[in-house]
């Protein structure tokens, strides 16, 4: 189960109750609730069809899968919220390496993993708003031989487009989990060794450009 979960979803990826600041609009409209359920469908069906196919070169469609993933999230918003506190004090430059490496690593986490997909369906179970201003789609993905995974959604209406902004699985968020390891790194070892550590981890996969 856990390691069906990380291929799905990505060790670093990205919650019911994500503490977003600055939410000063109405709550989401039901064209939003609706638009945001058809996004998830829409993505992941296009991911599953990448997955499936066995047409041209691995390259080729980690490529593919990175600019899926790439336009379906909002990662400099994502990057932030997990940097947490830390975001204020880093200077002009860290921030920019950080955002970088940390986008960097949750795509090639996400698209590396694509070997492991075995047959697993997805499906959305419904959709409501969530906070002021975003959408919670929950939604199930079966696995062949195995429990189904409870995965909810939460997605940012924003000028006529959706972001993914966090996922929680099985009631735990991705994103809140990693700003927590995040928090850990920079209190023993600094912003620099944040960015080490990121910059190590995402080198894995081959080095950011």
């Amino acid at each position: 189960m856990p390691s069906r979960r990380k291929f799905l979803l990505g060790s670093t990826a990205i919650g019911a109750t994500l503490a977003v600041p600055g939410l000063l609009f109405a709550a989401a409209s039901p064209e939003a609730v609706k638009g945001a359920s058809a996004f998830i469908s829409d993505l992941a069906q296009r991911a599953i069809a990448i997955l499936q196919s066995s047409g041209g070169k691995m390259e080729a469609r980690e490529a593919q899968f990175r600019v899926l993933l790439s336009n379906g999230f909002d990662m400099p918003f994502i990057a932030r919220f997990v940097l947490g506190k830390h975001w204020r004090k880093a200077t002009p430059q860290e921030r920019a390496d950080y955002i970088k490496l940390f986008t960097e690593f949750v795509l090639k986490s996400y698209s590396r993993r694509m070997g492991g997909y075995s047959g697993e369906t997805f499906s959305v179970a419904g959709a409501s708003t969530a906070g002021k201003k975003d959408v919670m789609v929950k939604t199930n993905i079966v696995q062949p031989g195995g429990p189904p995974i409870k995965a909810n959604w939460r997605v940012r209406p924003l000028n006529g487009e959706y972001k993914i902004i966090d996922i929680m699985v099985e009631g735990v968020s991705m994103a809140v989990t990693q700003r927590s390891e995040f928090n850990a790194v920079v209190r023993r070892q600094g912003m620099r060794g944040l960015l080490q550590t990121l910059r190590a981890r995402t080198e894995k996969f081959g080095v950011a450009s």
